[in-house]
Formats: structure tokens, C-alpha cells, sequence
């Protein structure tokens, strides 16, 4: 069976890319199929893999800025052809879309947000152009959509929440498949020091951490807002187009970090007292990063969240992302005495090796009924 991979692009460091990795290392003769690949802006590991971007990646501005390629993308992604039995299409908005010469399994992280959540992916800080092109574009790129989902032959959902806008923007079931986690604990020897937060660690002054790409709907800016002048440290590992404007707060309490190994991250999580996200998440995967160490989270009670934390056992939810709610949860936080062991164990349900097992099937199953 020739078997191939789709991604909508492979340009940053996220969780969508450890997902292609694991998929990666679960089909290793795959090729990966994409609109946009940037070796420098993604994870190390692609660069030994078989990559096949399309015509788009000979633009340099566009590979290293995929957000800049937006009325670029739809010709892109049309013109992505693969030769293969069975596809599986990791998308939140364009790998769907490929075409392909057998059948093919989207792996959704969520329908296209710039389409059905437009005004929680711009956010307030949004400008004017950006939001006219979107409004332009909008009624032909849902009509393109939709028609890319409609030719699919089986949607997987990465949380229960995802399920449902699914079926609500496109009327089809989708199976739900946790996304794994991929960060494995590390012993101390291989953990690798981040030079910047080592005197917090030294000095025994612990912090918080949120992991996240800076964008509006991630409401890292309400995280920041709600650790200012409390006193607790927070350290914030992310890029993307609000780092500008988070960094410009200048919060002396808050620690700015991107591009990090692993081995890096582990560190992170191994010392931080606790993960902090207020994210619309479609998922909720750093909680699970920080429980692989023991620890727990405050994280905002929507999507993916109600999936992957377990209130009271791994962390504590709260109901608004605005920062006295967000204040209010880290503070019941501290009130509890967690265990690390459980926490840890909670983890065990979404291993890599489940993942894998659990998405074979799905493959062989659509090739026995076709």
C-alpha cells in the first residue's frame, strides 16, 4: 500500500507539527506533502524526511511567513497533486484539500478558524486590510472548503469539541483521536539548561509556564494581564504575529522564550510550578507536556481542555479568559496539595504508541472496505 502524509504547512513549531512527526515515525516510507516547508522555522527532525512542498515554497517571504501566502494558499493547495492509495491529511484548513489519486483520511484540528471563528482567530487588534481581504475571500474559500471536505472519505476529530464543529460546518460524523504527546520525560542528566531561566531555578523562585503560539485567539495577553504585579513569576515560549505587542508590556515578572529543543522544554516543565492557558483551544496539549512532570494546570474550561484535564486530579479549570478569572485560578491552585504520581499516570491514554496503533486501524479499515 504507498501511503502518503499531507500537512497544511510546515513552517513553525507547534503541536499540529509533533502530530506530523508521530505520524512520521508511524508510516517512516511516507512522504510529506505541503504547502509551505521552512527547515529553519519548524522542527529539526523534517529535515531528514522526504518534504514535498508546493510551487509556493520558491517564494522566500511566503516560506518563512505563511500568514503573508493567505490568497496565495488556495491555488497552492489545488495545485498539490498526490500518487497514493491512502492519504492522511493532518489540516486545519488546506491538506484536505490536495488532491489525490486514492482515498483520503483528514486528521482535523479544527475547521478553517479565518472561516467559521473569524473574529476569535483576528482578535480586537486585527487591522483593517486584514479584515477586508477575509471578508472578500470568505464566500469562495467556504464553497472551496467545504467541496474539499465533501471528497474526503473519513474525518478524524483531535477532541471531542472539534467533533462537533465538525458535524456543525460540514454535517459529517468524525471519530475522535486524541493527538499524542510526544514529549517524553527526560532524567535531569539529558535535560538541557535554559540559560535565561536558571537564576529563578537556582534561587529556588518558582514559575509558571504557557506555552503557546502568540496569536489573538490564544489570549496570552490575558495571561500576562493577570500575572501583572502579583509577584509570581511566568515564563511565556511562543512566536507568532502578537509578540510585538505582548513584549512591548514589559512586565518585569515575565520571561519571553522561543525555539526550544525538547530537551529544552523538559527543563521547562521539569522546574515551572505549574502550565498556565487560556487559549480557544481545539485541543489542550501542554497541560498534558507539564503532567508528564507532575504538574498540574489552570487552563480556561472550553474545547479541547475538557478533554485532556481532569478538574481537581490534574488542575483547575476557570470560566472566563479574562485575567481576575485567570488571577482567581492560579490562586485556588496553590491551595491544593497535587500529586505528582497521578498526574503523571493521567498521561498514559494519550501515548504515542496508542495514537499510532489507534490511526493503522482507521487506514486499514478504509482499505478493507474500498
Amino acid at each position: 500500500m504507498r501511503l502518503a502524509i499531507a500537512h497544511d504547512y510546515l513552517t513553525q513549531r507547534g503541536g499540529a507539527e509533533k502530530v506530523v512527526l508521530a505520524l512520521a515515525k508511524a508510516f517512516p516510507d511516507a512522504p510529506i506533502y505541503t504547502t509551505l516547508f521552512d527547515a529553519d522555522g519548524t522542527y529539526p527532525e523534517f529535515s531528514s524526511m522526504d518534504i514535498r512542498p508546493s510551487f509556493l515554497n520558491h517564494v522566500g517571504p511566503l516560506r518563512r511567513n505563511h500568514r503573508a501566502a493567505l490568497l496565495a494558499l488556495p491555488p497552492a493547495a489545488r495545485s498539490v497533486k498526490i500518487d497514493a492509495d491512502v492519504v492522511i491529511a493532518s489540516s486545519s484548513g488546506w491538506a484536505h484539500g490536495f488532491q489525490t489519486t486514492g482515498r483520503k483520511i483528514v486528521y482535523c484540528y479544527s475547521p478553517a478558524r479565518w472561516l467559521y471563528q473569524t473574529d476569535a482567530y483576528l482578535g480586537d487588534g486585527a487591522g483593517l486590510a486584514k479584515r477586508v481581504t477575509l471578508a472578500l475571500m470568505a464566500s469562495s474559500l467556504r464553497r472551496w472548503d467545504r467541496r474539499a471536505a465533501a471528497q474526503c472519505d473519513q474525518y478524524l476529530a483531535i477532541s471531542r469539541a472539534v467533533a462537533g464543529r465538525i458535524n456543525d460546518v460540514y454535517g459529517l460524523d468524525a471519530a475522535v483521536l486524541p493527538a499524542p504527546v510526544t514529549l517524553t520525560a527526560l532524567p535531569d542528566s539529558e535535560m538541557e539548561t535554559v540559560r535565561e531561566i536558571e537564576p529563578l531555578v537556582r534561587e529556588e523562585d518558582s514559575y509558571y509556564l504557557c506555552v503557546s503560539r502568540l496569536l489573538a485567539y490564544k489570549n496570552v495577553d490575558k495571561v500576562l494581564d493577570a500575572f501583572a504585579g502579583s509577584g509570581r513569576k511566568l515564563v511565556v515560549v511562543g512566536r507568532g504575529p502578537e509578540r510585538d505587542a505582548l513584549v512591548a508590556k514589559d512586565l518585569p515578572n515575565v520571561t519571553f522564550l522561543q525555539d526550544l529543543s525538547d530537551a529544552q522544554m523538559s527543563w521547562l516543565y521539569r522546574h515551572c510550578r505549574a502550565v498556565v492557558a487560556a487559549s480557544l483551544e481545539d485541543y489542550g496539549l501542554t497541560p498534558l507536556e507539564g503532567a508528564i512532570y507532575g504538574k498540574p494546570c489552570a487552563v480556561l474550561r472550553w474545547g479541547g481542555f475538557l478533554d485532556t484535564v481532569v478538574e481537581g486530579v490534574t488542575g483547575v479549570y476557570f470560566d472566563n479568559p479574562d485575567p481576575r478569572s485567570i488571577a482567581q485560578a492560579v490562586t485556588a491552585l496553590e491551595e491544593i496539595e497535587w500529586d505528582p504520581r497521578v498526574i503523571a499516570n493521567h498521561t498514559s491514554q494519550f501515548s504515542e504508541e496508542m495514537f499510532s496503533s489507534e490511526m493503522r486501524h482507521h487506514v486499514d479499515k478504509l482499505v478493507q472496505y474500498a
